[in-house]
């Protein structure tokens, strides 16, 4: 049954593969920003070279019931914790090398991620920008992550891989991230862009989970699944000169300092990733407390209503 449904979607994956952004070179030393890597090429590297495949579907029955082969799982949600009682911050540079140490990661060896494809494609996103924090110089995405391998019926496995810890590196952490004194301060001033990561609707303050709903006065709001294509039932990116135009055309111009944010980092890393690495943008940081915690704060304004400008405060 899911060959034939797989084969019937598969003829609408043809029609998007002119929505791919472009190949990475396959030697990335002169420029070692994450990217992304298209099925095809991905096919070969599993038959030529040794690479780190991550899997980090939010479901764990879903890589038991099969994944790419070799590939190790790993749930973003390993990956932070609560500090000082909020939820959903970064742990500690230490932690993170134990835990990449035990998934076997080197920096010798290029690091795959990929996601379920047709959701949550912040969760490799999120990852790569870990990883882009220790200064790994081989890290991609896989366009259109674990569904489009699945319609273009490669190979998947059963089998668990058997891997070998290393020793991570111990370099520092620097991930390009902003404080909430920093996403402050942008608000105040304008010295940086505030973009929002989230659905319209949490944007205006009509849905979300938070203490509080809307979003920081002044943020423009460029939801992160924006910046994909539909590819059968999947996703896969929008070409590089299509994102540019799209973000241009909201005003998030590589001129501007930018602070993306959602509701804990993800989705805004998403967007960190289109702006940083498919399109160069030099000034990008992600606000990790995000909307999390500025809801908590209750002295700091909320905005509601959309578009960014003009709206009601609360």
């Amino acid at each position: 049954m899911r060959r034939a449904w797989t084969a019937l979607l598969g003829a609408a994956l043809a029609g998007c593969a002119a929505n791919r952004a472009e190949e990475p070179a396959p030697d990335r030393q002169a420029n070692p920003l994450p990217a992304i890597v298209s099925t095809d090429t991905l096919a070969v590297w599993l038959r030529d070279r040794s690479l780190s495949l991550i899997d980090v579907r939010t479901d764990v029955s879903t890589y038991l019931k099969d994944h790419l082969p070799g590939a190790m799982y790993l749930h973003t949600e390993t990956l932070r914790a609560s500090r000082g009682g909020m939820p959903t911050q970064l742990l500690e540079e230490a932690s993170y090398q134990e835990l990449f140490g035990r998934l076997g990661v080197s920096f010798e060896r290029p690091v795959v991620i990929y996601s379920a494809g047709e959701t949550h494609n912040i969760d490799a996103t999120f990852l790569a920008w870990l990883l882009a924090g220790f200064g790994h110089p081989q890290i991609y995405v896989l366009d259109g992550g674990y569904f489009k391998w699945l319609l273009e019926h490669r190979p998947v496995d059963q089998r668990y891989p058997r891997v070998t810890a290393t020793e991570f590196p111990s370099v520092r952490f620097r991930p390009e991230q902003a404080s909430l004194e920093e996403a402050e301060r942008a608000m105040r001033t304008g010295d940086a862009l505030l973009v929002d990561a989230r659905p319209p609707d949490q944007f205006a303050g009509e849905a979300g989970a938070q203490i509080r709903r809307g979003h920081i006065p002044g943020a423009i709001n460029h939801y992160w699944q924006g910046d994909l294509a539909r590819a059968g039932f999947g996703h896969v990116w929008k070409p590089p000169a299509l994102l540019r135009a799209e973000y241009a055309g909201q005003g998030i111009t590589p001129d501007k300092a930018i602070i993306a944010y959602c509701n804990s980092a993800t989705e805004a890393s998403h967007v960190y990733f289109a702006l940083r690495y498919l399109l160069g943008y030099p000034r990008v940081k992600v606000y990790v407390g995000s909307w999390t915690e500025w809801a908590a704060r209750e002295e700091l304004p909320v905005e509601v209503g959309g578009g960014g400008e003009g709206g009601r405060r609360n």
